[in-house]
C-alpha cells in the first residue's frame, strides 16, 4: 500500500508521556531484568537518589509486572517502563502495570499499531534501516537500536543519520563505559539504554547504595 494511502505518518498519538521527552530525561536508561518483586523499590531508590528517573523493566522474568506495578504505585516520581515488548498482549499487561512508556527490541506491524492505538509511549527497536523504515510508515522517530554493538554500533548508527536525519535513538546492547561516550556524541543518539548500572551481583548483596554510587558515576562520565 503506498505511503499516502497508509495516513500513519499523521497518526495523533494519545501518549502521557512523549518519547522525545523521555529520551530528554537523562543520558543513560538502566536495562533492569529484577527477579524479586521486593527487590523493586530498593532499586528504583537507588537510581532515584542519583537522580536517574526513567527505568526500564524488562519482561525477562515472572516477576517483571509486579514489579512494575509496584514502582508505579509507590513512586510516582519514576518514569518507569516495560522493555522486551514483543506483541500487542504485552504492551496491554504493560499498560494495566502501570507503566509509563514501552520498549521492543524489535517490531511487527500488528505491535506499531497497537502502539498508536494505546496511550503510553511506544519505542520500538531496529537493527536496520528497512525496520526503520516499517517504524516511519506508522509515525514513529524515536527508536532503539538493538542490538547496538553486534548491529555496526557507533558506525552504522552514524550512517543511518545520513537518509534519515530526524530519526533519534537510544542505542542498548553491549554499551559499557568504555564506549557510551562515543554513543551519546552523535547527533541522532539522545541516550543510551544498559545494565551495567544495577549488575546482578549487587543486587544479590542487596547494596543499594552501590547502584546509586555507580549510577551517579555514570552520569558524571557522560557529563
Amino acid at each position: 500500500m503506498p505511503r499516502e494511502n497508509r495516513g500513519f505518518m499523521t497518526v495523533s498519538k494519545n501518549w502521557q508521556i512523549m518519547p522525545k521527552d523521555i529520551f530528554a530525561m537523562g543520558p543513560i536508561v538502566p536495562v533492569l531484568v529484577i527477579n524479586k518483586v521486593e527487590d523493586a523499590l530498593p532499586i528504583a531508590e537507588a537510581l532515584l537518589a542519583a537522580n536517574v528517573k526513567v527505568l526500564e523493566v524488562t519482561l525477562r522474568t515472572p516477576a517483571a509486572l509486579d514489579v512494575i506495578s509496584i514502582i508505579a504505585k509507590e513512586l510516582p516520581e519514576a518514569i518507569i517502563g516495560s522493555g522486551t515488548v514483543t506483541n500487542r498482549h504485552q504492551l496491554q499487561q504493560s499498560i494495566d502495570a502501570g507503566a509509563k512508556f514501552a520498549i521492543s527490541p524489535g517490531l511487527t506491524k500488528d505491535l506499531l499499531q497497537a502502539g498508536n492505538e494505546g496511550n503510553i509511549a511506544l519505542i520500538p527497536g531496529i537493527s536496520s534501516i528497512s525496520e526503520l523504515m516499517d517504524g516511519a510508515d506508522f509515525g514513529y522517530d524515536h527508536l532503539k537500536f538493538f542490538p547496538a554493538e553486534a548491529s555496526g554500533g557507533v558506525n552504522a548508527i552514524k550512517s543511518i543519520g545520513g537518509p534519515f536525519p530526524d530519526i533519534k535513538f537510544c542505542p542498548t546492547g553491549g554499551i559499557n563505559l568504555k564506549n557510551v561516550r562515543d554513543y551519546l556524541a552523535l547527533s541522532n543518539v539522545a541516550c543510551c539504554g544498559g545494565s551495567w548500572l544495577v549488575p546482578n551481583n549487587v543486587v544479590e548483596n542487596k547494596d543499594w547504595s552501590a547502584i546509586t554510587k555507580l549510577a551517579n558515576e555514570a552520569l558524571a562520565f557522560v557529563k
